[in-house]
């Protein structure tokens, strides 16, 4: 028999030590996952309220992409080579797309259901926050002050760029019909026609934002005078002290939703992410650094007063919801004419 000596014996067990830590980290590693948002002050609202406390209390690393494409998010499901394990979607997409096979169901055995909004839980996605769109101003650049979204489209009283979503989505129809007139319970079936002519009126004045940051940009450097925001966008605007106007006049609420890809490589880490983000603490969290408003209904419990009144459910006064199920059973029509008419 051949005897080992102490030095072998030392390497041996050393090697040992080796390839042990190499399989966790490995293990550790086949467990860390991606979240896909819109980038800005958004995701990092989410990075900081979400995902960094999440990683210290389970150890699973979550990294950042962005920002969310409904595109790219198709075209890794249909490929069977999805890199991204939750993103951060608009509800009406996540109907569309639940419906098309392209989302994972949510376990809620995983994902504790009970305090969670209804309005914003579905049986493929759990809501991320409830936002609205608020008219906003850069205030060296208006004179006055506009009162509603008629004044986005009167150019001779209010002069100047006008910034939009350029996104087919819900929001920009809506404003366009509120401005002719429409009364806000007629609202749906939109009146396409309608609203193009109200919008071909100022075509030439829009300068289209793709993302929440653009938009704040845009208002913030006054090369678009004012415009259509998502809140939480105003709300981090005047937190870095913007001189900024904002009317929650007919303000138009919808929700981002999460979802988990149908095929994700990290199934199981992505629902334990989701339970988090959408925890009362999770809620709480994202919701005071973001302004906009949680989908838990205990997380206002666990927020400042101050906070609080400043979420979008604090101006339910003329407040309109967009009808996320129209958009959803519409989406491909009205995109089709949207792309359309802005190539024209």
């Amino acid at each position: 028999m051949k005897l080992i000596t102490t030095g072998v014996l030392a390497r041996l067990l050393a090697t040992t030590l080796l390839a042990t830590t190499l399989l966790a980290t490995t293990a550790a590693r086949a467990e860390d996952m991606v979240f896909t948002s819109w980038g800005g002050t958004t995701q990092e609202a989410q990075t900081k309220s979400w995902a960094e406390p999440f990683t210290a209390a389970s150890g699973i690393k979550v990294m950042q992409d962005g920002p969310t494409d409904y595109g790219k998010l198709k075209a890794m499901v249909d490929a069977g080579s999805v890199n991204w394990d939750v993103v951060d979607v608009e509800m009406d997409f996540a109907i569309k797309a639940a419906k098309d096979g392209l989302l994972e169901p949510i376990d809620f055995a995983a994902v504790p259901k009970a305090d969670l909004d209804p309005r914003f839980t579905t049986d493929h996605a759990v809501g991320s926050f409830y936002y609205s769109f608020v008219l906003a101003w850069n205030k060296g650049a208006v004179s006055g002050d506009p009162a509603g979204w008629a004044d986005m489209f009167d150019t001779k009283k209010f002069p100047g760029k006008r910034t939009f979503y350029k996104w087919s989505a819900p929001g920009v129809i809506e404003i366009a019909l509120l401005a002719d007139g429409v009364p806000a319970d007629k609202l749906y079936p939109l009146d396409l026609d309608r609203a193009f002519k109200k919008l071909d009126t100022i075509k030439s004045d829009i300068v289209w934002w793709g993302g929440g940051a653009e938009s704040q940009q845009l208002i913030a450097s006054g090369e678009a005078t004012f415009g259509q925001l998502w809140n939480g966008r105003v709300f981090a605007l005047e937190k870095d002290g913007a001189d900024v106007g904002v009317s929650w006049n007919q303000n138009l609420t919808a929700a981002d939703v999460l979802v988990v890809p149908k095929g994700a490589k990290n199934k199981d880490a992505a629902m334990k992410f989701l339970a988090a983000a959408s925890s009362p603490a999770g809620q709480a969290k994202f919701a005071e650094a973001s302004g906009y408003a949680p989908v838990n209904t205990k997380a206002k419990a666990e927020m400042p007063a101050d906070a609080v009144k400043a979420l979008p459910d604090a101006h339910v006064d003329g407040q309109i919801n967009l009808d996320m199920n129209y958009w959803a059973e519409h989406r491909d029509e009205i995109a089709t004419r949207w792309y359309a008419w802005q190539a024209k």
